[in-house]
């Protein structure tokens, strides 16, 4: 099973992608162009880039950064721009990111739970993380991962790969999260059957999970509305018989001008 889309890198040209998703609740992803977005790095990617060879340039990324991973360069005009994008094309469920793609997903749901970011978009219900690390900036930590993350996330973690252990600490940070570890090294792996079952499970409850609480809340809807109907009912007799009763007196006036005035010509009559 490959977990990235062909299209992700074929239009994109990245080493470092996020994928914006929407969940379809009929317990299927459906991957479809107006549920999925891929946004494209802002930065032309410094260095040697991973996908040469592979990819035709131009080559982009989203941030730079230090040896030690604790200083970065273009961060916050890149959260910025990210938060945009999802503003304006959104509304999300959730994230999907390789490598620094990964890092940036897991700190734009940890900000957003802090209230820094994406204030106005609905919370973002899952995190898929290839590959992805914690920041180290303890100004990013002490927000970011204040609290543990309470999003479903999954987190694929190579063997071979050099930000294992920086994978194994992002982890840490979600409640109850889904580990599923594969041989290869600092790659989008191919997964056998066990680690595609493992995903499937996941993903199947989490869409049969939202499923039940769209059904819940369709549910509390309807019931809010069925009193509204006999009150709007009760209105209109109300109205209608206002109206009757009105015109039933003005009948009546009517007709006891009309039998006074019968009575008064009888009497002069005589």
């Amino acid at each position: 099973m490959d977990l990235e889309p062909v299209e992700v890198f074929s239009r994109s040209n990245l080493a470092n992608g996020i994928l914006l998703f929407s969940i379809n609740f009929t317990c299927e992803y459906v991957w479809e162009k107006h549920l999925q977005e891929f946004p494209d790095g802002i930065f032309p990617a410094k260095g040697k880039s991973d996908i040469e060879g592979i990819f035709p340039p131009p080559y982009f990324e989203w941030f730079q950064y230090n040896e030690e991973f604790t200083e970065y360069t273009n961060l916050e005009e890149c959260i910025s721009y990210l938060c945009e994008y999802i503003t304006s094309n959104g509304p999300f469920d959730g994230l999907l990111g390789f490598s620094q793609g990964a890092t940036l997903s897991a700190l734009l749901i940890g900000y957003q739970i802090q209230k820094k970011v994406l204030k106005e978009h609905p919370p973002m219900k899952l995190l898929v993380s290839i590959s992805g690390t914690k920041f180290r900036d303890p100004t990013i930590c002490e927000v970011a991962y204040k609290d543990i993350i309470k999003v479903k996330s999954v987190h694929f973690i190579g063997a071979k790969d050099w930000l294992r252990l920086p994978s194994e600490e992002l982890a840490t940070a979600f409640d109850n999260p889904l580990i599923i570890r594969h041989p290869q090294g600092h790659t989008v792996p191919r997964l056998d059957e066990e680690a595609t079952e493992k995903l499937r499970a996941w993903a199947t409850e989490i869409i049969e999970c939202n499923s039940k609480v769209l059904e819940k809340e369709e549910a509390k809807v309807n019931e809010e509305k069925k009193p509204e109907m006999p009150d709007k009912i009760d209105k209109q007799e109300q109205t209608a018989a206002s109206s009757f009763n009105q015109r039933a007196t003005e009948i009546i006036k009517e007709a006891k001008v009309d039998e006074e005035k019968k009575q008064e010509m009888a009497e002069k009559t005589i």
